[in-house]
């Protein structure tokens, strides 16, 4: 009887993980998945938003003119304070390149996080959150309307999380790229690891990470601003 029951336990635990790992369909979250849906703003070029996973499912794949000299630094200016971003341009240039495209074009700017897990992540990219209120966004995350978590930019990018490419670990303030189920369906989405996850590694591509602002990052929560994304040492 209490071998039936232990069965029984360690099953119920594997289907959690498994669930939580798995996201809900059409969102891109982490395990950080990006949706699939396509909002006015994720058709518009000009906009900045990718959503979880970028509604951006079934789209061609999009590979940025951007090449990066890998010597770029992000400066992620938040209502809580300022993240420096290292990026990992030579491990992963498509991604490094995209988010150079996106925050050179303000896509980034006044949008909000939108999720946070404790111990686990924080989560924002979403051009959806654009416009709204700390507030709003705190009743939509409640509620799921509008279910945020799936904008983009109206395209998805190739994952790049083969180790033999990208070594990068999901370690303390990493920087990943949500997306949903399938591999190649990350757009403008972004998390930030609030410690180690490597049971992340080798599914979602790390394409940087803190070197100052820690502390703003673990401070972080749903509603948060992004007040601005500029990237240093970028070719112009």
């Amino acid at each position: 009887m209490r071998s039936r029951k232990a069965r029984f336990l360690v099953l119920s635990i594997l289907v959690v993980v498994a669930l939580t790992l798995s996201g809900c369909a059409g969102r891109q979250t982490v395990a950080p998945e990006e949706g699939t849906g396509t909002s006015s703003e994720a058709q518009d070029p000009n906009a900045t938003g990718q959503g979880a996973q970028p509604q951006e499912g079934a789209e061609e794949l999009y590979t940025p003119s951007y090449k990066p000299n890998g010597k770029e630094t992000a400066v992620i200016k938040t209502s809580k304070g300022t993240i420096e971003v290292e990026l990992y341009g030579k491990d992963a240039p498509i991604h490094v390149g995209n988010f150079v495209e996106l925050a050179k074009k303000g896509f980034y700017d006044q949008t909000r996080f939108h999720r946070y897990e404790p111990g686990f992540v924080i989560q924002g990219g979403d051009p959806q959150t654009k416009g709204l209120s700390a507030d709003d966004v705190a009743n939509a995350v409640r509620t799921g309307n509008p279910p945020l978590g799936t904008g983009g930019p109206g395209y998805t990018i190739k994952g790049e999380f083969d180790p033999a490419q990208n070594p990068n670990k999901h370690v303390e303030g990493a920087l990943g790229m949500a997306r949903s189920q399938s591999p190649d369906s990350a757009g403008s989405q972004f998390y930030f690891t609030l410690a180690a996850t490597p049971f992340l590694d080798s599914q979602y591509t790390v394409f940087g990470r803190i070197t100052e602002g820690l502390d703003v990052m673990k401070g972080l929560r749903v509603g948060d601003e992004i007040e601005s994304v500029t990237i240093q040492g970028a070719t112009e």
